[in-house]
């Protein structure tokens, strides 16, 4: 028995919609999907790509950031070494001269004081003179 002419026609026209639609739907969605994946898979890429370089980046900027600071904190402590020496430096220049200005006052003083003494012996001396000389009524030798 021999098909029916109707089943024969069926399968030609699903074998030629089978074609069509192959060459007209099917590849040119295939391909649209390939090119999605390849798209998806190429900003994944740079994704990863761009994570990395912002995570060196961000190294960097932490290891100059320390670098910087270490520096700055080497230059306030040199800074504060410095002051510390030109203090020490105006202190015993003070006292240097605090301690010569001591040494002249204290020649000076002991230079009037010895004057005075000189002078309050010679005034003794006239004075006692001078009482003697009262006290006697004449003068003493």
């Amino acid at each position: 028995m021999l098909p029916d002419l109707s089943v024969v026609w069926v399968i030609v026209f699903v074998l030629l919609l089978t074609a069509v639609l192959n060459r007209l739907l099917y590849k040119p969605l295939l391909r649209v999907m390939e090119e999605r994946q390849r798209a998806i898979t190429s900003a994944r890429e740079l994704a990863e790509r761009s994570a990395a370089e912002a995570t060196r980046a961000a190294a960097e900027f932490d290891r100059k950031t320390g670098e910087a600071r270490a520096e700055l904190y080497r230059q306030m402590d040199e800074m504060r070494r410095t002051a510390m020496d030109e203090r020490a430096a105006i202190v015993t220049r003070t006292r240097e001269e605090a301690e010569a200005e001591i040494a002249a006052a204290s020649a000076k003083l002991q230079a009037e004081a010895d004057e005075a003494r000189r002078r309050l012996s010679a005034d003794a001396e006239s004075l006692g003179a001078a009482v003697a000389e009262r006290i006697l009524g004449r003068k003493a030798s």
